[in-house]
């Protein structure tokens, strides 16, 4: 089956940055839409971005909170997709999940085991 793998995630101080990594089993991205999601306690999770596969156009969104601040990329040498996160603010804190879903952004269907980010100084 599917498997994703985050990493990169740890503490970081307001108004810096961290790079998460996710890791496809799949042998390529072509077909596979990549998404993060993000929950922190007491909340739902909540959709942060998502780049669409590359047969698809590989367009990418953006929740309203995290844009101009996230980057969504893939390396598909590496079967990996990168979140850029920059200007961190301390309610980015939360598990952060990679998703995969076919082709197209929207519910995801396979979820990573999740990686712990904490804004605070």
């Amino acid at each position: 089956q599917l498997q994703l793998v985050e990493s990169g995630g740890g503490l970081v101080q307001p108004g810096g940055s961290l790079r998460l990594s996710c890791a496809v089993s799949a042998s390529t991205l072509d077909y596979y839409a990549i998404g993060w999601f993000r929950q922190a306690p007491g909340k739902e999770r909540e959709g942060v971005s998502c780049i669409s596969s590359s047969s698809s156009g590989g367009s990418t969104n953006y929740a309203d909170s995290v844009k101009g601040r996230f980057t969504i990329s893939r390396d598909n040498a590496k079967n990996t997709v990168y979140l850029q996160m920059n200007s961190l603010k301390p309610e980015d804190t939360a598990i952060y999940y990679c998703t995969a879903a076919w082709r197209s952004c929207g519910t995801p269907v396979t979820w990573g085991q999740g990686t712990q980010v904490t804004v605070s100084s």
